[in-house]
């Protein structure tokens, strides 16, 4: 997501290195090729007039500190104008309420809300420990109800069973009356949607929302909408008086537009940013985060976090100690790590959060998670031996384990080569060479990591 954008802008603020001061004449061209990017990136015209004056007003006769140079000054304020399109950082879903809390999810067809609906309940019961049920009254949808009740139980969520030739109102109402009985903590309901906003579709949400009064009302929006997504975020925020907003598929090739109007359009908070198809790919939105990753700074703090939360610690610490006791790191360690990766949304969804001075030149764009699945096939197709000693795989196991795996001989050489790195690296982790290891990375940039961070002493 942004990368059109985020490629736009990087070399519109590099024209303005080596300026002593920002003035009107030398910030002029800047600007004009800001306005253009957010036009090209779909977002819309009251919204990049408002963000070009914004940051005209603060920009003008700016004094720059002798430790940033007015390339520097200039991504600051635009990355502060940012947030504040975006929205200040909001409290998050309001749980606050006596059981069950009602969550009413509304948008267009294909917005994917019926899948967001199990990632919301994943993410409550996980991350805030409450017991969910969900519920569907998409009765025109062709086996929408049946897609939910999956999900549902992917998720460890309870499914509201309901006759698809019950009216969507009575599906709503008998769906909290059943999570009340049960002692539920929050009842979801997915709501049908259009391929465009008609009156028949906004009375009969209306007629739902009047019937189970929920706390939140959420629409879900592809992000990959454009303008679309603007028209219909204003149309369901007249309809419902909306609480809150859901990006989707933010993992896409997505020029960011909606992200950047919705919020103007609507004035409600985006709460949370689909990030990839798995029901774990829901992330809570920062507005200071995406800011910094729309100008090519990446976004370390998620990643942080999402390491923390679905690395398997005891895991980790296990091989930690194997490490530190000098055995070596074998394709059992790596087929584990790779495993973890795909559970953390793939190696895309990581990269997109790394700053764009980590990645060599274009290698966002080789990044393929089928090469992942690719690789854990071809561990999979060694034998136990084979996986915890690598050295006895010779030229007639490697044709085996390639055949075993359907790929090319090659594709089992590299990844022989690549265990191999991996282990040289892990001894020189253990030997104190992490600190090395930074180091040398933080002489990659000027004056450090990227944002001014030293590494840690």
């Amino acid at each position: 997501m942004f990368e059109a954008l985020t490629e736009r802008l990087s070399s519109t603020l590099d024209s303005l290195k080596g300026r002593g001061r920002l003035t009107e004449e030398n910030i002029a061209d800047a600007l004009r090729q800001v306005r253009m990017a957010l036009l090209e990136a779909d977002v819309a015209v009251p919204v990049v007039k408002a963000f070009t004056d914004a940051v005209r007003a603060r920009a003008v006769g700016a004094e720059v500190s002798r430790s940033l140079t007015p390339g520097q000054a200039f991504i600051k304020i635009i990355h502060d104008e940012l947030v504040r399109v975006m929205g200040e950082p909001g409290a998050g879903l309001n749980l606050r309420a006596q059981p069950p809390v009602v969550i009413l999810l509304a948008g267009l067809q294909g917005a994917g809300k019926t899948t967001t609906a199990a990632k919301l309940a994943r993410h409550l019961a996980e991350a805030r420990g409450k017991r969910v049920l969900l519920a569907s009254t998409d009765v025109y949808r062709p086996a929408a109800m049946t897609q939910l009740e999956r999900l549902a139980a992917q998720v460890g969520a309870d499914y509201f069973a309901a006759d698809p030739g019950t009216r969507p109102v009575d599906i709503a109402r008998d769906a909290v009356q059943h999570a009340r009985r049960h002692v539920h903590d929050v009842v979801i309901v997915d709501t049908a949607g259009r391929l465009h906003v008609d009156a028949e579709m906004m009375a009969e949400v209306q007629a739902v929302d009047r019937a189970i009064e929920p706390l939140e009302r959420l629409f879900v929006v592809d992000s990959m909408a454009g303008q679309d997504a603007v028209n219909a975020a204003r149309a369901f925020n007249d309809a419902l008086a909306l609480t809150g907003v859901i990006l989707t598929k933010a993992d896409g090739d997505a020029r960011g537009g909606a992200a950047l109007s919705v919020r103007h359009v609507t004035g409600k908070p985006i709460l949370f940013l689909g990030t990839g198809e798995k029901t774990e790919a829901l992330e809570p939105f920062h507005p200071e985060r995406v800011a910094s990753r729309i100008l090519g700074m990446g976004d370390v703090l998620s990643l942080v976090e999402q390491v923390q939360a679905r690395v398997d610690q005891e895991k980790a610490q296990k091989l930690a100690t194997k490490l530190s006791k000098g055995q070596g790191f074998n394709f059992e360690d790596l087929r584990e790590q790779l495993q973890q990766l795909s559970g953390m949304g793939g190696l895309e969804a990581l990269l997109d959060k790394l700053p764009a001075g980590m990645m060599p030149p274009g290698a966002a764009g080789q990044v393929d998670d089928r090469m992942v699945r690719r690789q854990i096939a071809i561990i999979n197709s060694m034998t136990p031996v084979e996986r915890r000693r690598p050295a006895v795989i010779d030229g007639s196991r490697r044709r085996r384990i390639a055949a075993g795996a359907g790929v090319a001989v090659q594709d089992v050489n590299r990844l022989l080569r690549q265990q191999s790195d991996m282990e040289r690296v892990m001894k020189k982790l253990k030997g104190g060479g992490l600190k090395k290891m930074m180091r040398g990375l933080a002489g990659r940039f000027p004056g450090g990591f990227p944002g001014g961070m030293p590494p840690r002493r």
